[in-house]
């Protein structure tokens, strides 16, 4: 008898054995593959495909600006507030991952493993044209949502003014705390991305839990923010240059080094180390009819 037999449980069947063995969570390289090879789905899709998927999400992502400022005009003002404001945060994210949309900061992770795996140029190129794509949908998505939601009569001068309080309190940070901020967004944002193949009943407590702690974090996202922000722009108190140099830039390279270069990079290289060699692959993705949304 070996030791790992000497070490077992006394009394269990050949049934229990094979349920323990079934009910196990999966490695990481199992993780890592799951979400490599839905990188790799993401970065054939065609550029029409990608870019409405990806203005839906920044039209989505006006849910969290709007159930924020909603509980904050109906809540007693004072700190505690943010407590339960912040959960309002979480309904842009809800909407956006459920529904299957484009959002930039979940390719930070997604479509960046597929070219840590096989580093080429024409992978490098796919993912430079999928985040280009996506992050020029996702703004114009919150672009046009904050018009919307500051121009049409749509909400009482109480909750307009919560949404003016909301991109206020974002443009308290300074550049270095904007970029700060938001490489712990951006590696919040992948640690969730990774979380969910391996936990996918759960995958809505996942998706309240991470979003939930970056709002009351404060921390800095390039995709909501950009409509914090932007109705700031359009109500006249910020110029598009601080929304562009103040805002954005260090807002969207911290979302990128947190969840790119921090996350991505070391899960790669765990799941290399454990293995030595790189992480074995999945079939590459058939092409399909467009409209059909594969796993954010």
């Amino acid at each position: 008898m070996n030791e790992t037999e000497s070490t077992k449980t006394p009394g269990l069947s050949a049934d229990e054995e094979q349920e323990v063995t079934q009910n196990q969570p999966p490695r990481a390289a199992v993780l890592h593959e799951i979400i490599r090879y839905q990188g790799d789905q993401e970065l054939e899709r065609t550029i029409a495909a990608l870019w409405w998927s990806a203005l839906a999400a920044g039209l989505s992502m006006g849910l969290s600006m709007m159930a924020m400022g909603l509980f904050y005009a109906r809540l007693p003002e004072g700190d505690s507030s943010q407590v339960i404001a912040s959960l309002g945060y979480s309904a842009g994210f809800l909407a956006v991952i459920l529904a299957r949309q484009q959002l930039f900061t979940e390719n930070t992770l997604t479509a960046v493993l597929p070219v840590m795996t096989e580093p080429t140029l024409n992978n490098l190129g796919r993912l430079l044209r999928l985040w280009t794509v996506v992050l020029l949908g996702n703004l114009a998505g919150t672009l046009l949502v904050s018009y919307i939601m500051l121009h049409l009569p749509i909400f009482d001068s109480t909750t307009d003014v919560a949404f003016l309080d909301v991109g206020r309190k974002v443009m308290e940070n300074d550049l270095g705390q904007m970029f700060a901020k938001g490489i712990i967004s951006g590696w919040m944002i992948a640690t969730m991305v990774w979380m969910i193949p391996s936990m996918e009943q759960a995958k809505i407590w996942i998706i309240l839990m991470i979003t939930y702690l970056m709002a009351l974090g404060d921390f800095t996202h390039i995709v909501v923010g950009s409509v914090e922000v932007s109705y700031l722009v359009w109500a006249g108190e910020v110029s598009w240059q601080v929304f562009w140099l103040d805002f954005a830039a260090p807002t969207l390279v911290g979302n990128i080094i947190g969840g790119s270069f921090i996350f991505a990079l070391i899960s790669h290289a765990q799941v290399r180390s454990d293995s030595g060699k790189p992480p074995a692959r999945l079939p590459a993705p058939e092409k399909k009819k467009e409209g059909v949304r594969s796993q954010a």
